[in-house]
């Protein structure tokens, strides 16, 4: 068996050394790509050269190669896991951390399998996107995020009852279509299967701002009438939480909550990973409008409506359980945006 599959060898190499040849022939009578392709498909049929290797002989024999043979290989690519070769993949991965497998592979004539092996068994990488923050932030507002932080898990341990009175508010555009994430229109198919092919659609220009207020335990549609009939036991000690954004920060609002005695939480600026509608609310509500279309505001609203009226009270309280473990996971990241927000 083994002397068949040489022989086969042979006689599949052989074949290619005479395409090979007609290719430096065609050459030199000025034939083009094109038509030394044709002829080679005419004359050996099923087992003429791809298209892509009859021009890539035909560019070499045009600049003036005469040799038909293969050029001399360094040698087999080794698959040993040796120290001395696990050094290597982790310098090359130090000096460009963008590197495929293949590369690293083609760089120091190793195995794919192998440099695999090494990358993610030996050295403990794996290759991970860059993560989108909304901000760069400096020395100075990574402090001061550690420093509300510090100060609100302070104010919890003093009163654990704390977060049950913080009404937390925020408002989003709602598309009246938005397509869907790559990652919702991923597909399992086996590898004969044909790539599905997507259009690329962008977000209507149609939209509704979807304004929404939540505390603890119900979401609240006008804010201050409704927390004196809903909330009663907390109608003169709730306190009022929401961002930076301008419209909250300006003199009216501010004049507004004086003339009311509200009180605020902190928030520090640029910091979307410690809203709780930034983390929960607002994802979970695209998220499921996304890949659909509405033909008219009303039925945007609606549908808004209809996933708020599907979140239950249990939700509401585990985020604002996760609230607090996000204070605590910004203090452990020195300030700095931690992994998930």
């Amino acid at each position: 068996m083994k002397v068949c599959l040489v022989l086969a060898s042979r006689i599949k190499m052989q074949r290619t050394i005479e395409q090979r040849c007609a290719i430096k022939f065609y050459v030199k009578l000025n034939k083009s790509p094109t038509e030394t392709f044709n002829m080679i498909r005419k004359a050996y049929k099923n087992e003429a050269m791809s298209r892509t290797r009859v021009f890539e002989w035909h560019k070499k024999f045009k600049d003036g190669r005469e040799d038909v043979e293969d050029e001399e290989r360094a040698g087999r690519p080794t698959s040993t896991r040796t120290h001395k070769n696990v050094a290597k993949v982790r310098q090359l991965l130090n000096c460009d951390r963008r590197l495929s497998v293949r590369l690293i592979a083609q760089e120091l004539h190793l195995v794919k399998s192998t440099v695999y092996s090494i990358v993610t068994d030996d050295l403990q990488m794996r290759k991970v996107c860059a993560k989108l923050v909304p901000k760069v932030l400096s020395d100075e507002q990574k402090e001061h995020r550690v420093t509300i932080c510090r100060e609100l898990l302070e104010c919890l341990e003093a009163d654990p009852d704390l977060l049950d009175r913080v009404i937390t508010g925020d408002e989003t555009w709602i598309f009246e279509y938005d397509p869907e994430t790559k990652r919702q229109s991923a597909e399992w198919h086996t590898s004969a299967s044909l790539r599905r092919k997507k259009v690329h659609m962008s977000k209507s220009r149609v939209r509704s701002m979807l304004i929404v207020f939540f505390d603890k335990k119900e979401v609240l549609e006008r804010l201050r009438i409704r927390v004196r009939r809903v909330r009663r036991e907390i109608a003169d000690t709730w306190m009022l939480h929401h961002d930076n954004t301008p419209s909250y920060t300006s003199l009216i609002v501010r004049e507004a909550l004086t003339k009311h005695n509200i009180v605020t939480l902190p928030q520090p600026p640029y910091s979307p990973d410690m809203v709780p509608s930034d983390f929960f609310l607002f994802p979970r509500i695209k998220k499921n409008l996304k890949r659909h279309r509405f033909r008219t505001i009303e039925a945007v609203q609606a549908a808004s409506t209809r996933c708020l009226n599907s979140l239950s009270v249990g939700d509401f309280q585990e985020a604002y359980e996760d609230w607090k473990k996000r204070w605590q996971r910004c203090i452990d990241a020195g300030g700095s945006y931690f992994e998930e927000y």
